[in-house]
């Protein structure tokens, strides 16, 4: 077995496998990953507070939490390039300084604009971020132990998502929705010092270094140019303009900005697998090795993680505005709700290897996503206008359980076959393709409840007997609102008025057939997952000693 330049830097000073502090250090990368993934969630919750406290328009409201996605998916391939040439440990440093710094901004704000450019900071650091973090993992732990660092990792993805509105919803409702950012700078401080004492600096060494600007630009502006489309699609109308196209874009064409702009999106990311041929034929430094889509389970594991991505999160994104805006519970209680998918998250992290060991990854896979399915279909089927909210807990639970199992498993497949000096990107490639498929599936499951809300809505109203003016301003006022307006027509009718009844149940209605929908996109998911490769045999062999190390062939 020949030795390969690209293994020494997983295995500098030392094998990795024999270093004691490799378990801190998965402890140091799961915190890094909770820090990015429960931003995200926890300013959902303070956004009403930010609105009422620096008087922002909705618009601006809409851009501090969508802008920190767009950035973010825009550079995941880019940025876990370069964890790879000049070091992951040193990328996922940067990578924390500067959402640091970023979350500092965020909480001193003192205006809409400057809150959304310190979200546009954040979004950098959370791409330097998350590659780097499984790349890093990725270099330190071989065959069970791997499968071990994954499911914690991916548990942690789960369970994070889910403990973001809690933990937003405290911060918010005890102190400010500024210390939703605030926090971020002590976690921060306990980031850097664990990377410090307890990661080891891992890279592709012998690689060339340099960087691939015509790659990088075109990467971005087709990724970034794409995710905008998915997320500002319903705004801005899918092909006719909508009148939030004139208002805030200034818009006077009759076709949607949004076509423009996925037009220029298709055409860049064409381009950029035209330039990284032409480059890697060249023997020049690329921003994606194409060669990786050539391994099988790397291609169908990305193909599949986008497709399970568009139906994964999609009722956890409506599900908190029902409790809130149809059961009448508070942010912070929404948030204790929720607890219980984290839970079921967080178990699994030690029983996933476990099955994996015996089943194999992909049976893992589809038992994580046939657990999901279930959940979610028990969701939808339990809410109603007047339930108890704690017949959704057995349910949330269900579906935690099934994410923290389908993703850390699904994640091991993709990678399984990944040579280690290539994790960066290969990291940053099917964090992108999640991204993506999660902004397909978050546009979907949009669409579906503006529609279902707007023909149930409608009806329900007609047939209470309200007149067909009122009847268009209350189904715009609550579609717009996605719902929120229901409860200030609650507080000024009562409970019992024949518009809120009316519209509590539309919603009830929508939330049924977003779930149902969701479900079927998981589904398509499990069909898809037949398709991967086992991400088992190369975990065995490094175990037995008789495959190439990661990194090697």
């Amino acid at each position: 077995m020949t030795s390969d330049p690209s293994t020494t830097g997983a295995m500098a000073e030392g094998s990795p496998a024999a270093d004691p502090k490799r378990w801190l250090g998965l402890v140091t990368i799961s915190l890094a990953v909770a820090l990015i993934i429960a931003d995200a969630t926890i300013v959902n919750v303070a956004i009403p507070s930010v609105i009422a406290d620096l008087g922002i328009s909705t618009t601006q409201a809409e851009w501090i939490t969508s802008v920190y996605s767009l950035v973010f998916a825009a550079l995941l391939i880019t940025v876990g390039r370069l964890g790879d040439l000049y070091g992951r440990r040193r990328l996922l440093l940067a990578g924390t300084v500067v959402f640091v710094a970023a979350s500092v901004l965020c909480a001193l704000a003192p205006s809409g604009a400057l809150l959304i450019a310190a979200r546009v900071l954040q979004g950098i650091g959370g791409a330097m971020i998350l590659p780097s973090t499984l790349s890093t993992l990725n270099a330190t732990f071989r065959g069970r132990e791997r499968g071990i660092a994954f499911a914690v990792w991916g548990s942690t993805i789960g369970g994070m998502a889910a403990v973001g509105p809690l933990l937003g919803g405290w911060l918010t409702t005890t102190f400010s929705w500024r210390w939703a950012f605030g926090i971020n700078v002590f976690v921060g401080a306990v980031i850097v010092t664990g990377l410090l004492l307890y990661v080891r600096e891992t890279k592709e060494d012998g690689a060339t270094k340099g960087i691939d600007l015509p790659g990088t630009a075109l990467s971005v502006v087709g990724l970034g140019g794409l995710v905008f489309s998915l997320i500002e699609g319903q705004r801005y109308g899918w092909w006719n303009a909508s009148e939030a196209a004139a208002a805030e874009l200034g818009w006077t064409a009759s076709v949607s900005p949004i076509v423009l702009v996925a037009a220029l999106a298709v055409i860049a990311v064409a381009a950029f697998v035209a330039v990284e041929r032409r480059r890697q034929r060249q023997g020049r430094v690329v921003v994606l090795d194409l060669a990786l889509f050539g391994v099988p389970s790397f291609r169908n594991g990305n193909i599949a993680a986008m497709i399970i991505s568009l139906g994964e999160f999609g009722l956890l994104f409506l599900l908190p505005l029902y409790i809130q805006n149809i059961l009448g519970l508070s942010a912070t209680r929404t948030g204790v709700v929720l607890v219980a998918l984290a839970a079921g998250s967080f178990f699994s992290a030690p029983v996933a290897p476990q099955l994996s060991n015996r089943l194999g990854p992909r049976a893992v896979v589809r038992i994580g996503l046939a657990a999901e399915i279930l959940g979610i279909l028990g969701i939808a089927l339990s809410v109603g206008v007047d339930i108890s909210v704690w017949r959704l807990v057995p349910w949330l639970f269900l579906y935690g359980l099934g994410v923290g199992f389908a993703t850390a498993q699904l994640t091991g497949v993709i990678l399984a076959d990944v040579p280690v000096a290539k994790s960066g990107q290969a990291s940053g490639t099917q964090s992108t393709a999640r991204q993506v498929g999660s902004a397909f599936g978050v546009a979907i499951i949009g669409a579906v409840l503006v529609t279902t809300l707007t023909s149930s809505a409608t009806d329900r109203l007609e047939a209470a007997g309200v007149p067909a003016a009122q009847t268009k301003a209350l189904v715009t006022a609550t579609t717009s609102s996605a719902g929120a307006a229901i409860g200030a027509l609650r507080a000024e009718q009562g409970a019992n008025a024949p518009a809120v009844v009316a519209l509590e149940e539309a919603y009830v209605a929508a939330t049924r057939q977003v779930g149902l929908v969701a479900s079927g996109l998981v589904l398509l998911g499990l069909f898809a997952s037949f398709s991967l490769g086992s991400g088992r045999d190369t975990a065995a062999a490094e175990d037995a000693g008789t495959a190439p190390a990661p990194g090697r062939g």
